[in-house]
């Protein structure tokens, strides 16, 4: 069964699918929770009540990933260029657990701002 979430943040909400990896599991077993937006470049981060390994690390992540980043146990969503990105490649600060994708267009969270709220919760009937 695919396990769907849905990420508002701010005025933008979005759908995102999660892969079959204990990261994903983990936070699913987490959900809902909430919390405010950090902004670097194009990735909104934010802590979670979840503190795990990294699973199979990332240095380059797709446009639209969602990953878990250890050092800060937070919760990223990749929607273009990052500080650390060149060549066209989406660069985290450090490496992440790849858990998933947005399932909407990347590009609506631009409008999402530092310190906006942002809640994440469970789709109990995907699509």
């Amino acid at each position: 069964m695919k396990k769907q979430i849905r990420i508002t943040a701010g005025s933008v909400t979005a759908l995102a699918e999660l892969y079959h990896t204990r990261t994903a599991d983990e936070i699913w077993r987490a959900l809902p929770f909430r919390g405010k937006v950090n902004t670097w470049g194009e990735e909104i981060y934010f802590g979670i009540p979840v503190k795990l390994e990294l699973e199979q690390g990332r240095d380059v992540v797709d446009l639209g990933s969602l990953g878990y980043w250890p050092t800060g146990n937070a919760f990223c969503i990749f929607f273009g260029p990052t500080p650390l990105s060149s060549g066209g490649k989406i660069r985290p600060a450090s490496a992440v657990s790849v858990f998933g994708t947005l399932l909407d267009d990347p590009n609506i969270f631009k409008s999402v701002q530092d310190g906006e709220k942002i809640t994440v919760e469970r789709v109990e009937k995907p699509s």
